[in-house]
C-alpha cells in the first residue's frame, strides 16, 4: 500500500511537472508571438514611412526641377526681349527700330507662360515637400525646410519676372520712331511705368540672391553624421 501511494504521489508530480512545462512553453510561444508581432509591426511601418517619403521626395524633385526649367525658359525669352527693346531704344532706323520692337514684344509673350508654369510647378513641389515632411526623420527636418523655403523663393522670382515681362512688354509697345529728330521716343509719359519696371528687377536681384544662398545651403547639407 505504500509503495502504491509513493507510486501515485510520484506520477502525480510528473503529470503537475509535465502540465507546468507545458503552460510555460505556451506562455513563452504567446510572449514571443507578441514580440514579433511587434516587431513586424515596427517594421512594416519603418517600410511604409520610407516608402512614403521616397515616393514624395521624387514627386517633389521632379516637379521642382520642372520649374526651374520652365523658369529658366523663361529667363532665355525674358533676356531676348531686353536686347530688342534697348536695340530698338537706340536704333536710327525706322524699319530696324520697327523689327526689334516686334521681336521684343514676341519674346515677352514667350515669357509669360513660362513663368506662369514656373510658378505654379513651385508651388505644387512646395506641397509635395510638406507632404515629404510627414514621412522624413526628425533629423533630417531642416533640409525639407530648406527645400519649401527654396520653392517659395522661386514661386516669388517666378512672379517678379512674369510682372517684369509685362511692364517690358508695354515699354517696347510704347515705342515709336520721330522722323524730325531721327530718334525713337515714347509715344506717352511712361515714367511710372519705368519705375515699375526698375523697381521689378531691383526686387528680382534681391530674390534671386535669397534664392541662391538656400541653394547653397542645401547643396552642404550633410545627411550622414561624419565617422569619428
Amino acid at each position: 500500500m505504500g509503495k502504491e501511494f509513493t507510486k501515485n504521489m510520484f506520477v502525480m508530480l510528473l503529470a503537475i511537472m509535465a502540465g507546468v512545462i507545458i503552460i510555460t512553453y505556451f506562455v513563452g510561444d504567446i510572449v514571443n508571438r507578441s514580440k514579433i508581432e511587434t516587431l513586424e509591426g515596427k517594421i512594416t511601418t519603418v517600410k511604409i514611412k520610407s516608402e512614403n517619403f521616397t515616393s514624395y521626395f521624387l514627386k517633389s524633385s521632379v516637379v521642382l526641377d520642372q520649374a526651374r526649367e520652365d523658369r529658366a525658359l523663361g529667363n532665355y525669352h525674358f533676356d531676348l526681349a531686353f536686347l530688342w527693346y534697348q536695340s530698338a531704344l537706340f536704333e536710327k532706323n525706322s524699319s530696324l527700330m520697327n523689327l526689334y520692337k516686334e521681336r521684343g514684344m514676341d519674346n515677352c509673350t514667350n515669357a509669360l507662360p513660362d513663368y506662369y508654369n514656373s510658378y505654379l510647378n513651385f508651388e505644387e513641389a512646395k506641397n509635395y515637400f510638406n507632404d515629404t515632411k510627414l514621412y522624413t526623420e526628425e533629423k533630417h527636418l531642416p533640409i525639407m525646410e530648406l527645400y519649401i523655403d527654396l520653392t517659395d523663393s522661386g514661386s516669388r522670382l517666378a512672379m517678379l519676372r512674369y510682372n517684369a515681362s509685362i511692364y517690358l512688354n508695354y515699354l517696347t509697345e510704347n515705342l515709336t520712331f520721330n522722323l524730325d529728330a531721327n530718334s525713337v521716343i515714347y509715344l506717352e509719359n511712361v515714367t511710372i511705368l519705368l519705375n515699375l519696371f526698375n523697381g521689378t528687377l531691383s526686387a528680382y536681384q534681391q530674390e534671386l540672391k535669397i534664392y541662391d544662398n538656400i541653394q547653397n545651403d542645401i547643396d552642404e547639407y550633410e545627411f550622414f553624421d561624419e565617422i569619428r
